[in-house]
């Protein structure tokens, strides 16, 4: 008798997956210099339309003109799955976990089972997906086929925002319900994303963190990174100072050293994050704020930005220099 993953393994639909460049670079698929390595082998569902989804801010979205091999402002080249799978065997132990994306299209769950049970069958990391709101039994089904974790991106901060620019196919109270459900099956290994630089107010962010965090949900922040060709191409990526205060929240919250209730806003903005100074003080001293959040074990190199900067997490510690900087960005508190 086949066991799930077993079952998953043998069948072999599946020929071609996305490479986050990075990730090819480490894996030697192809040759290329990083200024940071990254720590999570990224791969994503290879298809040959767009996603079914319609997210404004999406290379991969319906109404984007971008090029498909985007996605935020990393390329993923096509390629063979036996390739990629046998250069990670090779070289798992340049990662601490695996993350499998996934864009929304008839078939994906059984591409994305697949592409569980197959990587898991050469290598031992971590397995997290990514992927659009899913209902328990393709959860189980994700589980069962050697899935660590999974991930439903909520993106914006409130209702409204959501409806404006994720609506259509999805609804904010769908994407809770679902990472609800999922908390219900994985336990703590369900996660999610914020995007900051939608619209919201840093008020309205913070509440945010707060409602995921309660629900046992792991968050991981994005700034907004504006993309040619999508609908949000011509709007501006987040103000830094306001990126970090956020972070500085949310390190907060998710720590359980602060809640929402305790800071204080000023027309949205925060200007009192309800701790002592001197703790607030060594906090960011530390620089473990504005490191790359989500996932253990993912630090995703320059995703939102350019190496060049302005950095908006940090894919390793930050230097004293840089932490010199980030005092300066906050020094208006």
């Amino acid at each position: 008798m086949f066991s799930v993953i077993e079952l998953y393994r043998c069948v072999n639909l599946v020929e071609r997956v996305r490479v986050a460049f990075g990730t090819g670079v480490v894996l030697g698929i192809w040759r290329g210099q990083l200024a940071v390595a990254p720590t999570t082998a990224h791969l994503m569902t290879y298809y040959e339309g767009r996603c079914n989804a319609n997210c404004k801010f999406c290379p991969q979205a319906q109404g984007s003109t971008t090029d498909l091999k985007m996605l935020s402002r990393v390329v993923w080249p096509q390629v063979e799955l036996k390739k990629v799978l046998a250069a990670l065997g090779k070289n798992s132990n340049e990662f601490k976990r695996v993350c499998i994306q996934a864009v929304n299209y008839p078939g994906v769950m059984d591409d994305l089972c697949e592409l569980v049970a197959r990587v898991k069958s050469i290598c031992s990391l971590p397995i997290s997906v990514s992927c659009q709101p899913l209902g328990a039994d393709d959860i189980r089904k994700l589980a069962d086929a050697g899935a660590e974790r999974v991930s439903m991106a909520l993106d914006a901060a409130t209702p409204e925002l959501f409806e404006r620019i994720k609506g259509g196919r999805y609804t904010w109270e769908g994407h809770l319900q679902a990472l609800e459900c999922a908390r219900a099956t994985l336990g703590d290994l369900v996660s999610t994303h914020l995007i900051v630089g939608l619209g919201e107010s840093e008020e309205e962010m913070v509440w945010t963190i707060q409602l995921l965090h309660d629900r046992g949900i792991t968050i991981g922040l994005f700034a907004f990174t504006p993309i040619a060709g999508t609908f949000l191409s011509d709007y501006p990526p987040p103000d830094v100072a306001s990126y970090r205060r956020i972070q500085l929240a949310r390190f907060l919250i998710t720590n359980n050293m602060d809640r929402v209730e305790r800071m204080r806003f000023d027309d949205g903005r925060i200007v009192d994050f309800g701790v002592k100074r001197d703790v607030l003080n060594r906090i960011i001293e530390s620089g473990a704020p504005f490191h790359t959040s989500g996932c253990f074990g993912c630090n995703r190199p320059f995703y939102n930005e350019s190496p060049r900067g302005p950095i908006y997490n940090y894919p390793r510690k930050p230097t004293s220099k840089e932490i010199t900087v980030i005092q300066g960005q906050l020094s208006n508190l």
